[in-house]
């Protein structure tokens, strides 16, 4: 429960203290860009392990990462890549991943990477939207990219990298890029302020939208991060890639202590059987595996897991008591970095809360009618600070939507006490949070109502115990059509053909008429997600039946 008046005066004075800690790591920050760390960690930590990839035995030194960096950075300046240059990256996590984006930000050209899962529509959809002049490709994944059709308008074939073996000549190969390259260090003026990513994420409704960070975004992120309970980790743990903030922002706070990352390939059940493997102090874990090792105290180095999704508080309990370690949670997005951290303060780790005002960061809560939301109430959470993000590319009308002067619309509800705990109450935005992705409803409908036979289409999430939320679709055929005349079949291969796996339906249900306002003629989501069982009548997917 949130503290209230009764609040005990000790928990006051702790809540204090990390806000006053909070304002001092603001006072103290020194700015930098992600090629000036990545060259000091290498003077400071020259032969400490940065990363070790140890599913794929891949590992590196901080000066083995800040060499290679700069071997990459002049072989794609040989390629004839510059400042300010989009480049599309499609890799998992490997080696070469990590190396690429921090030549890219030595030379001062912007990422744009790509979910591994994607269509050929959907890689199509990113160049294009960015103007990417370039990209960098992996073998697993070149049958995807190539089968792209159309071609995006920017990219020159021949100006495509691939990483692996060859394709027959299809595009260069980094590794003859490389021969015959020094690796000392280029000479480019990079600048803080300079964009070095545009991450794609759903955002607001619609289609996903390329927020564009900068070189000072990703410097406050992995500050933020560091140092959120002033205790320096340095064995960390993450399976995050980086089409999602979360996996150079990992890779970034080990390095602000001169740590090691051990990078997985994706979240699966082995990431404590890892940490105990690897003596890892820090990791992000979901509850679903958490909840895995609740019956049996095991002997870890875990010292801090940062929630996935939010944890239930009697998960937060049960796994301090038999990992000793905190479980702790927040509040962040693309467009912000953190807005919130959970302070060092373990009385508030099974609260809920996603903690207090993170440094850089000003919060205000806002009611419909744009007042200020009352402590206690529910309210539409406004950020403004340092380094978020610089909008949506290409895209002035959402950015007029989503900002009010300095103050980014998040979209978020939430509630604050009288300490300034904060709480996630739930989303004004038509959106679906699949394990770590979201998802924006538009696009599944707008795929699935492509499919002739469809008159109408909405998409809301339900309830999953696994993944927090599913993706389930109600479908309205044309007047004179039967469920018979659509097979549920038809349907999924026509998502799988155009959306990444994960944004797939997994429950398909029919209905004679979507409810709808009567003012507006808008689809009544709230009605469809407040029946009592969602999955009633409704195919599944993933086991192949009707429910």
């Amino acid at each position: 429960m949130p503290p209230t008046n009764s609040t005990p005066s000790h928990l006051r004075d702790d809540v204090a203290n990390a806000q006053r800690r909070f304002e001092d790591l603001e006072s103290t920050y020194e700015t930098i860009t992600v090629g000036q760390l990545i060259s000091l960690r290498a003077r400071t930590h020259g032969s400490t392990t940065a990363i070790d990839i140890f599913e794929r035995g891949e590992r590196a030194t901080y000066s083995e990462m800040d060499n290679r960096s700069n071997h990459y950075a002049r072989a794609l300046r040989a390629f004839g890549i510059r400042k300010g240059d989009r480049v599309g990256v499609m890799l998992p996590n490997r080696i070469e991943l990590p190396i690429l984006w921090f030549a890219l930000a030595k030379l001062g050209a912007v990422m744009v990477p790509n979910n591994m899962h994607y269509t050929p529509r959907e890689v199509f959809y990113v160049l294009s939207d960015t103007k990417t002049k370039f990209a960098i490709i992996d073998e697993s994944v070149w049958p995807v990219f190539t089968a792209m059709d159309p071609w995006p308008p920017d990219l020159a074939r021949e100006r495509v990298i691939l990483v692996g073996q060859p394709f027959g000549g299809a595009a260069t190969a980094l590794d003859e890029l490389l021969k015959g390259v020094g690796d000392w260090p280029v000479d480019e003026d990079v600048h803080p302020e300079d964009l070095l990513d545009i991450q794609y994420t759903s955002g607001t409704t619609g289609f996903p939208k390329g927020c564009m960070l900068t070189h000072d975004y990703y410097g406050v992120t992995s500050y933020q991060l560091a140092n959120r309970d002033f205790r320096p980790y340095n064995r960390h743990l993450s399976a995050s890639h980086y089409c999602y903030v979360s996996g150079p922002a990992h890779l970034l706070k080990s390095y602000r202590v001169g740590g090691t990352l051990y990078l997985a390939q994706q979240i699966n059940s082995a990431l404590i059987d890892w940490a105990k493997k690897y003596r890892i102090e820090w990791c992000t874990l979901p509850e679903w595996i958490a909840r895995q090792h609740e019956t049996v105290a095991e002997a870890t180095c875990l010292r801090q897991v940062a929630q996935t999704n939010g944890w239930s508080p009697g998960t937060v309990r049960r796994f301090r008591e038999r990992f000793g370690a905190r479980a702790v949670n927040s509040y962040g997005m693309t467009e912000i970095g953190y807005g919130t951290l959970l302070p060092d303060i373990e009385q508030m780790d099974d609260s809920g809360s996603v903690g207090i005002r993170a440094p850089f960061r000003a919060l205000r809560l806002v009611s419909q009618d744009g007042s200020p939301t009352p402590i206690g109430e529910v309210g539409e959470l406004w950020v403004k600070g340092r380094a978020i993000f610089k909008g949506y590319c290409n895209r002035p009308n959402a950015n007029v939507e989503c900002f009010e002067g300095e103050w980014f619309k998040t979209g978020d509800l939430l509630r604050r006490d009288e300490l300034g705990f904060y709480w996630l109450v739930g989303r004004k935005k038509d959106m679906i949070r699949r394990s770590n992705e979201n998802i924006a409803a538009h696009e599944i409908e707008a795929v699935i109502a492509e499919i002739p036979e469809i008159a109408d289409v909405a998409a809301v999430p339900v309830g999953d115990s696994k993944h927090g939320e599913e993706v389930k679709i109600y479908v309205q055929l044309k007047e004179g059509l039967a469920r018979d005349d659509l097979p549920v079949e038809r349907i999924l291969e026509h998502a799988r053909a155009r959306l990444a796996a994960f944004k797939v339906p997994r429950y398909i249900a029919f209905t004679p008429a979507l409810p709808r306002t009567t003012s507006s003629n808008k689809v009544l989501k709230r009605e469809l997600m407040a029946i009592g069982d969602p999955l009633a009548g409704a195919y599944d997917s993933e086991e192949k039946r009707w429910r």
